[in-house]
């Protein structure tokens, strides 16, 4: 059984403002000049490459890192890198307060966290959470906390299909009787 309580170092996507950055689509993700890579491995060293401001995210990032990002992250296509790329770095998780609809399934197709938090905005916003703070997230209790500000902030937990998937470690290893 997987952990379901993870601990990172975050990294808040945010504008110089302080605001979530929004709309983060997979080309922002993972660019479609990378497409020809074909190894899981190989991917993390692209990952975030064409948002502004994050390009250098792939040297910075180490395994066990939570990514906290803005409203409808992974917008646009069904590309799978986008979810792979991370998965390649050791990100544990993404924090959002929602994502597309693809990305969001991708992602739990492949074992890898991602949850929902209305609370973060207004968290990032009024710097109650910021980058290089070591952050607490309870999958299935649906809880987050900012370890170094002493600061919660709401889940949404995992639903009992996801959290399966999840600790299965992929879809395609989920076995059913």
């Amino acid at each position: 059984m997987r952990e379901t309580m993870l601990r990172g170092r975050v990294w808040v996507l945010a504008g110089a403002d302080g605001r979530l950055i929004e709309d983060i689509d997979t080309d922002q993700i993972f660019h479609n000049a990378h497409l020809h890579i074909t190894e899981i491995s190989r991917m993390g060293a692209f990952a975030l490459g064409n948002l502004e401001g994050w390009k250098d995210f792939p040297e910075k990032a180490r395994p066990g890192d939570i990514l906290v990002a803005g409203r409808n992250f992974g917008a646009g296509s069904s590309r799978q890198q986008a979810v792979d790329c991370f998965v390649a770095l050791g990100v544990a998780a993404i924090a959002a307060p929602s994502y597309s609809a693809i990305y969001f399934r991708n992602a739990v197709n492949t074992g890898f966290p991602v949850l929902r938090s209305g609370g973060l905005e207004q968290a990032a916003a009024e710097g109650r959470i910021r980058s290089g703070d070591e952050v607490e997230l309870d999958l299935a209790a649906g809880r987050g906390r900012d370890l170094t500000r002493n600061e919660a902030f709401p889940l949404e937990p995992m639903s009992a299909v996801q959290r399966e998937i999840y600790e299965a470690g992929s879809l395609f290893r989920l076995k059913r009787d």
